[in-house]
């Protein structure tokens, strides 16, 4: 198992790291193998829509979007992560996702999982948004026994945020399970439809 974890906070060890690395070690603990990319960090230009990525499925732009893109060949699956910033996710994550799943379209029936961290208020609306970008792509949308969040302002109170990293676990968990199904089953995948 192959698991590509996309962190969009611009914090590489923050709180959004800090709920990825509770879910990691179950993954690992599974006998998954586990890349974290960080994403968030620097300046990320949103999609211009040039079409240019229809012909190669890569963005024209480059950066890390064709890094992601090129460690998916070989995933099994992705998780998606981002702190909430105004109620949504961040900047540098909503422009990288935008890129990210307009230039590829070949990940149908992979699983993903959602993660956001907050200090306070604002996760829901954040992972409605980050879920939007799976849920048009044809994946399986992996969840827990309560919405895919943690809370703290610093990592040292996010890992006080027992319930939050409870579901955490259970999230890695999920996905750890669904991957060996999967695999288990040998059932070929849907047949898709062009859009």
């Amino acid at each position: 198992m192959k698991i590509l974890m996309i962190n969009g906070s611009p914090h590489p060890r923050g709180c959004t790291y800090t709920a990825l690395h509770e879910m990691e070690r179950v993954l690992r603990a599974a006998g998954a193998e586990v890349q974290i990319l960080t994403v968030g960090a620097g300046q990320m230009g949103g999609c211009v829509a040039c079409g240019g990525c229809r012909a190669t499925g890569r963005c024209v732009r480059g950066g890390l979007v064709n890094d992601a893109i090129d460690a998916m060949e070989t995933a099994d699956a992705l998780v998606l992560a981002s702190p909430v910033h105004y109620a949504g996710i961040s900047g540098a994550m909503s422009a990288f996702c935008d890129r990210l799943f307009y230039a590829s379209d070949g990940w149908a029936n992979k699983p993903c999982a959602c993660v956001v961290s907050a200090r306070r208020a604002g996760t829901t609306a954040a992972l409605d948004q980050l879920v939007k970008y799976p849920m048009i792509s044809n994946m399986l949308v992996v969840s827990s026994q309560y919405w895919n969040s943690v809370h703290g302002n610093r990592p040292e109170e996010t890992r006080q945020d027992l319930e939050g990293l409870q579901v955490m676990r259970v999230l890695g968990r999920q996905m750890a399970y669904l991957l060996r199904s999967m695999r288990e089953a040998g059932l070929p995948k849907p047949e898709r439809e062009p859009r």
